[in-house]
């Protein structure tokens, strides 16, 4: 018998289509053929390489003049060509991939509809409270949310111009859970001096660390968060400031640091060499050129992960061995003894479901809590073998 001799070419097509049929019929599990199709691949590069760049080097020096000038406009063509399409892509993606429709920037879910009030704009006050605020906002139907700036990644307007984060999803929840609309406003930082205006709104949910200072002029609800302090720093220094005793050994030091005596007086006890401490009030200023520069910035490595997105020349180093836990919480309205109890209860609720780890994975880590379905085979989905 006769053996047929199929030329390279057929033998390709049956090789696609092998490949093609072991993917749909198998699936995912196919993968444990990983490791023998990247040999094959790294052997192939070592050998048809070489012999490409041989062959195109003889091809060239046999050429003669008249050819190689034809072939330098063909060349030159393909180029330009190339060079169109590389450019037209750089304009066409923004408008495939809109800003701010990336997942880290979108809800996980939506939980409603709110009003928002954008700084400088006139916010109508609130009534005067009878009862309780609480009890003020079932009679209104809404929970007013106060929030401050520079609160990335908790609350923020992303390049849409809308109101988003991780504080904001667990506002929409909480007015959800209590059967009533949502609606923000900005409040500023001087709450935390001179206690927090019932008349303005009923809590403010924005990414705010309990100090003991803050503590005695405002009402705070039970933690729900713990943020970790880290170093902001340029990323050829990240190692130098990923442990204290590494951050002591520097020699005298300029630290940038959030505004508020327990920051200052926290870094002071913790590195002894510190010859200046720049109050900073705003996380965007770390940013900016200082004069005179300033070696490190001090903040939390959930907010500086996400600002360094938006500076990746900066790196965010945690010191070790001992992480430097800081609370979030919730400030109450006027002290309200029914409201912070109904919301200790709830964020105790929103723990035992998982809702406050599923936010904290989607916008501190940047993760989707949807489990990703594997993908379809008839091993699977047909036979139903596996």
């Amino acid at each position: 018998m006769t053996k047929v001799r199929r030329s390279l070419s057929e033998r390709m097509l049956w090789g696609l289509a092998g490949g093609i049929v072991v993917g749909v019929f198998l699936g995912e599990r196919a993968a444990v053929l990983q490791v023998g199709a990247d040999a094959y691949i790294k052997l192939l590069q070592m050998t048809v390489l070489p012999y490409v760049t041989v062959s195109i080097v003889a091809g060239l020096g046999s050429l003669s003049a008249a050819q190689a000038r034809a072939l330098g406009w063909r060349v030159g063509a393909v180029l330009a060509l190339l060079w169109g399409v590389a450019l037209g892509a750089v304009f066409l993606f923004p408008l495939m991939f809109p800003s701010g429709e990336n997942t880290g920037m979108r809800p996980l879910e939506d939980r409603g509809r709110a009003r928002v009030f954008k700084r400088g704009e006139d916010v109508p006050p609130l009534a005067a409270v009878t009862t309780s605020v609480l009890d003020r906002v079932r009679q209104r139907g809404a929970l007013r949310v106060g929030y401050l700036d520079d609160s990335l990644p908790y609350v923020f307007f992303n390049a849409r111009g809308e109101l988003t984060g991780l504080d904001v999803e667990m506002a929409m929840q909480l007015a959800r859970d209590l059967g009533v609309t949502a609606e923000f406003v900005p409040v500023d930082r001087t709450i935390f001096t001179t206690g927090l205006d019932p008349a303005s709104c009923d809590l403010v949910m924005s990414g705010v660390v309990i100090t003991t200072e803050r503590s005695l002029h405002v009402q705070f609800s039970s933690p729900y968060l713990d943020e970790t302090v880290a170093f902001i720093v340029p990323d050829h220094l990240a190692s130098a400031f990923s442990d204290w005793s590494t951050v002591k050994a520097t020699g005298r030091l300029r630290l940038g640091v959030p505004e508020g005596a327990y920051f200052l007086r926290k870094i002071r006890e913790e590195l002894g060499n510190v010859e200046e401490i720049v109050p900073i009030a705003r996380m965007e200023d770390m940013f900016v050129p200082h004069t005179p520069p300033i070696d490190a910035f001090v903040a939390t490595a959930e907010r500086g992960s996400a600002y360094t997105l938006l500076h990746p020349a900066y790196s965010v180093a945690v010191p070790k061995p001992r992480p430097f836990k800081l609370p979030l919480a919730y400030v109450i309205a006027g002290r309200d003894a029914g409201l912070t109890t109904t919301v200790n209860a709830w964020i105790d609720q929103k723990h035992d479901d998982d809702t406050i780890d599923e936010l904290f994975a989607h916008w501190i880590m940047g993760q989707d809590s949807a489990p990703r379905s594997p993908r379809w085979s008839v091993v699977h989905d047909v036979l139903h073998w596996l």
